[in-house]
């Protein structure tokens, strides 16, 4: 029986070739977009699931209120950590690290030298995180303080295939240290990535500020990782710490601190917080594709509707004389569903070969590593039922409707098959091309928002200007390697930093200032150490008062605050005024106000900073002399960095990339969205292409007793085409709100943000009108040149 239906359903697809086709190949691009969009979605949805116990795994971290504004930090004291080890029952093993992966060091093995994202765990965090040691093992990896683990990958860099087991790695040119485990290359779905990891003792022993980290609930500097005795909830555990840090920590109480638990398997989506729960994150970005796959599959279904039902006028004499010969209904729901799945089969197949050719080039857009998984059976039980589903849904309406034509009337024709499906095959167009025009506002929109933003003054010149992590010996050499490079030639200005161009490391609270009133809180600041030369450097502008200068050098009494922290803080004549901060020891004076800079999130207002003079710090920043060629500066700084600090390699960021690195969400999302944008709009018209050639060849002997009649060429080309662009009209009218709607509310997570004008609805409607009337044209106009005599000689 089903080989029946398939081989009446294959003859069908032969003998309707053309618009066969133009299904096939709808459904095709409309199920690689939906196919490629799952495969990301299961791709986000499986980070960290590698691990066998990850949904006991926890990160611990605190949730406060300060300036009448909620945080909520993953940065931690360390006595934390004791008290959850011995106090609290549930909490099988208790991990404290440094920020592991963020923080770069230098491994060095003879010549060979690698600058890498590591850090410092408690033995624990080996029993909480089941990496698999490939040499060594967990239990003894952290017995010896000087010891280190690597990944696969830094062994194989540093040893080659030499087995690296008790053999001395020199890390930051300083200490000597053992490897005593190798643990397989960590997952690309893994949060947290690092490529190295040594003892916490060992911080604990060889960094002069860990002194008294144990012991001072203030050092907000680590990170913390629970995993929860089996069948223990976190909402078991919740009220036993949610105290904690107020208890123990006098100074932290008028930000009403709560500890709380940060389940592992919200960590990769779920990143932003409200009242201390996770609420969003990547997750919007993701639900929102999914709601995009679904749109474009929709809109290839919809094609597949629409010709199927205007097509209907020529199976209706089928479905009379199979029903007259004894055929059930039921039968011929049966055969059209089959027809229809045959068809999606078909189209899967084409998707694969699409999805397979477009997987290199999401993979780049996206920085992941996604494939089809063609050896796992669950993928193709899923494809099994994609198909039949997208079938399903594509046949369902011309299915229940070619099966309920009466024969008899269809037989002796009195039946107007092409009237009776024109309404519901109009709304389905309009429904599609709605969702195109919606997906190209959005595009639009997400474009114009980014430009926005990168349009933004920073207050700084990023131009051919540099920056250089403060590793190994800059630090001491840094007066040295300054002058070599001023001397150089190839550089103009040269300056040090606590903090990047483009990032703030440490906030602090500003307490006092002239002027405040008793119950007014302190006010959260950025504080950044800099050496003189420093806003020359970074062409940043002083609004009043004087820079910092190298006869200061010692002078840590004097500081400048940008303008947003004047305006915070209600100074009018803020130059030599006195205030307290808690870097300082006592009373500073303000020596000047800078110009507000962009330092970090582009999309916010700039936040309150204060500069104080210094000579250390974490980077320096370098700006290339006008008209050198840039690679033969790089190359003249490169021996210049390693003569002062050999045991490193030199590494280094130009200032406008990684600026630009703060819009990669967002340039990522209006990629996509442009892409998948172009697809549904490809896929409707494509539709509407099937349609116009239908609607022409209904109307051929209309159209050539007009042009007997004398119409024009421009006159049939408008007859043919008016209905469909009132269509698309309607669709720009239906299209426009909700689009609107949906952004806006995308909109509200920047403060800094464009207000969404017309002028993107008008574009995006004109431009599916214009690709509307190039898609209908082609049928109209061959329609239009069709002799009329041809067309009416069998009349």
């Amino acid at each position: 029986m089903i080989k029946n239906y398939l081989k009446i359903a294959w003859r069908n697809i032969l003998n309707n070739k053309v618009y066969s086709a133009i299904n096939i190949l709808g459904l095709a691009a409309g199920m690689a977009v939906a196919l490629i969009i799952g495969l990301w979605v299961i791709n986000e949805f499986s980070y960290d699931k590698f691990l066998p116990n990850y949904k006991q795994l926890y990160q611990v971290q605190l949730h406060f209120t300060t300036q009448r504004e909620e945080h909520t930090q993953a940065a931690l004291a360390i006595p934390l950590a004791d008290v959850l080890r011995k106090e609290v029952l549930g909490i099988k093993y208790v991990a404290e690290t440094d920020w592991v992966g963020w923080q770069y060091h230098d491994l060095l093995v003879g010549t060979k030298k690698l600058y890498l994202g590591g850090g410092a765990a408690h033995p624990d965090f080996l029993k909480i995180f089941q990496y698999p040691f490939v040499k060594g093992s967990a239990k003894d990896a952290f017995k010896d303080p000087y010891s280190i683990i690597l990944d696969e990958a830094t062994a194989k860099a540093l040893f080659g295939n030499a087995d690296p087991i008790n053999k001395f790695i020199r890390l930051d040119n300083k200490q000597n240290l053992k490897v005593t485990g190798v643990i397989k290359d960590i997952p690309k779905n893994a949060t947290r990535q690092f490529s190295f990891l040594t003892p916490f003792s060992f911080k604990e022993q060889t960094e002069g500020w860990m002194k008294n980290a144990r012991t001072t609930w203030t050092n907000n500097s680590f990170n913390m990782y629970v995993e929860l005795q089996p069948g223990v909830t976190a909402e078991q555990i919740a009220p036993k710490i949610k105290n904690i840090v107020y208890q123990h920590s006098v100074q932290m109480r008028p930000a009403k601190p709560e500890v709380i638990l940060h389940a592992m398997k919200d960590w990769h989506l779920y990143s932003d917080f409200k009242m201390g729960k996770p609420v969003g994150g990547f997750i919007d970005y993701v639900r929102m594709f999914c709601i995009i796959g679904i749109l474009v599959l929709l809109i290839a279904c919809i094609n597949f509707m629409n010709l199927s039902t205007a097509r209907s006028e020529k199976r209706a004499r089928e479905v009379g004389v199979r029903k007259a010969i004894g055929s059930q209904r039921k039968d011929l729901i049966i055969q059209f569903l089959a027809e229809s799945i045959l068809i999606t089969f078909i189209a899967f197949l084409f998707s694969i070969v699409f999805v397979q050719l477009a997987l290199p080039s999401f993979n780049t857009v996206i920085g992941s590593s996604i494939a089809i998984p063609f050896a796992n059976p669950l993928f193709w039980i899923g494809m099994l039922l994609y198909v039949l589903l997208t079938g399903l849904l594509a046949g369902s309406r011309p299915a229940f409707y070619l099966s309920s034509f009466n024969p008899v009337q269809v037989l002796k024709g009195s039946v107007k098959i092409g009237k009776a499906a024109s309404l519901p095959r109009k709304v389905l167009v309009v429904l599609q091309f709605s969702c195109s025009i919606a997906l190209i506002i959005s595009t639009v929109i997400v474009y114009q928002q980014i430009q926005y933003a990168k349009n933004r003054p920073t207050g700084y010149s990023a131009e051919r200007l540099m920056m250089t992590d403060m590793s190994g010996d800059l630090e001491t050499n840094y007066g040295a390697l300054k002058n070599e490079l001023m001397s150089s030639g190839v550089v103009e200005s040269v300056a040090s930093a606590s903090s990047p161009v483009t990032n703030i490391y440490s906030h602090m609270s500003l307490d006092k200032w002239p002027g405040k009133a008793a119950d007014e809180e302190a006010v959260n600041v950025g504080a950044i150490s800099v050496s003189d030369n420093y806003f020359k450097t970074l062409g940043m502008t002083l609004k009043e008062g004087h820079d910092f200068s190298a006869k200061w050098s010692d002078d840590t009494t004097s500081v400048i605050l940008n303008e947003a922290a004047v305006k915070r803080i209600g100074l009018k004549n803020p130059i030599n005024q006195l205030v307290m901060w808690n870097g300082s020891k006592g009373p500073v004076r303000i020596i000047g106000v800078v110009k507000d800079a962009l330092m970090e999130s582009p999309f916010t207002p700039v936040a309150p900073a204060i500069f104080n003079h210094g000579r250390g710090g974490n980077n320096i920043m370098y700006r290339l002399s006008p008209n050198v060629n840039t690679q033969d500066a790089i190359k003249k700084i490169n021996k210049i960095f390693d003569t002062y600090n050999p045991a490193y390699p030199f590494i280094y960021q130009f200032v406008d990339d990684e600026y630009n690195h703060k819009f990669n969400l967002e340039v990522l999302v209006g990629k996509l969205a442009g892409v998948f944008a172009g697809l549904a709009i490809f896929i409707s018209c494509l539709g509407l292409f099937g349609l116009a050639a239908y609607v022409a060849e209904q109307r051929t002997k209309e159209i050539g007793i007009r042009k007997v009649l004398g119409a024009s060429i421009s006159q049939v080309w408008l007859l043919l085409s008016k209905d469909f662009i009132l269509l698309v009209i309607i669709s720009c009218v239906i299209a426009s709100p909700v689009a609107l709607y949906f952004l806006q509310s995308w909109l509200q997570k920047y403060e800094y943000r464009i207000t969404i004008g017309p002028g993107v609805f008008m574009l995006s409607g004109l431009v599916a009108i214009m690709i509307t009337l190039i898609t209908i044209s082609f049928q109209a106009i061959k329609a239009a040149l069709t002799n009329p005599v041809k067309s009416l000689r069998s009349e």
